[in-house]
């Protein structure tokens, strides 16, 4: 599976931003999704994640209450919605797939990232 990720922008604290992850091929309702993100000079972390069916998600504790993972499998596209930035949050955002019910902790497909700057 072949990932494409957008959405990213320049946003004020407070703000919202959608960011969305097209995928190609007929079998994404295979994949479970996730996003990670690396901030200016720190490691890659885990964001969220997604089964294939849509019936469980994951946050990591930071952004737990802000940030929303969804899916539309008709659409091979992955959703994060993320509520109430804050400078903290300012990272590449990463979409990433594993052909299986729960992305693992390496996932075998990655997006190219897309920029999430968050002023304050």
């Amino acid at each position: 599976v072949q990932l494409q990720a957008s959405g990213g922008g320049l946003v004020q604290a407070g703000d919202s931003l959608r960011l969305s992850c097209a995928a190609s091929g007929r079998t994404f309702s295979s994949y479970a999704l996730g996003w990670f993100r690396q901030a200016p000079e720190k490691e890659r972390e885990f964001v969220a994640t997604i089964s294939r069916t849509g019936g469980y998600t994951y946050y990591t504790a930071s952004v737990k209450g802000r940030f929303t993972i969804s899916r539309d499998n008709a659409k091979n596209t992955v959703y994060l919605q993320m509520n109430s930035l804050k400078p903290e949050d300012t990272a590449v955002y990463y979409c990433a797939a594993d052909r299986s019910q729960i992305l693992t902790s390496h996932p075998n497909y990655w997006g190219q990232g897309t920029l999430v700057t968050v002023s304050s």
